[in-house]
């Protein structure tokens, strides 16, 4: 089916964010998708912090984001917007990284005060980068989150429907698009 690029923004190595997001890609690949996961901690922090265009991990990172078909950006939230190492890294990719591409945005948090930050943080900067579809996103508070000790994953009942159905939309508009594409 389709290529997706499942962007953890999360720079915590034990983040729920990103586990959340590794949860959900299996859902992807279930549907018939390939899934590539992209851990933006794990991008040196010289290459994002010194913009460096031409580092080979930015390079590979933008390789990624123009052979998908479709991105997942999950992102915890920090002071009410999305994370900084998001952030560095959205700030070093072509400016229409995104264009003609299906783009599901996630958040986490501590409070439903953030719950706002995907549709006034994330979602202006995904559009400005060209996004051809944002379909809507999902915010799921951290307690809703829980991860064992041997490293499952546990998504409270009602969490774990609304990102069923999300995910679920995203997977369909990702069928969609290519169609989209042609009639153009």
């Amino acid at each position: 089916m389709a290529t997706v690029l499942s962007v953890s923004g999360s720079p915590s190595v034990s983040s729920r964010t990103h586990r959340l997001l590794r949860h959900l890609d299996q859902r992807l690949t279930a549907q018939g998708h390939e899934v590539v996961p992209l851990d933006v901690r794990t991008v040196p922090a010289e290459a994002l912090l010194g913009a460096d265009f031409r580092h080979p991990a930015i390079v590979e990172a933008t390789e990624l984001f123009a052979r998908a078909d479709g991105v997942v950006v999950g992102t915890p939230v920090y002071k009410a917007s999305y994370s900084g190492v998001l952030k560095a890294l959205l700030d070093l990719l072509p400016q229409y990284a995104l264009a003609g591409k299906t783009v599901l945005p996630l958040a986490t948090g501590g409070s439903v005060a953030h719950v706002l930050a995907i549709d006034y943080a994330l979602r202006p900067v995904l559009n400005s980068m060209g996004a051809a579809h944002i379909v809507q996103g999902w915010f799921t508070l951290d307690t809703d989150i829980t991860v064992h000790e041997d490293g499952a994953l546990t998504v409270a009942p009602a969490a774990h429907e609304a990102l069923a159905q999300v995910v679920d939309q995203f997977s369909a508009a990702l069928g969609r698009t290519p169609l989209l594409a042609a009639a153009s």
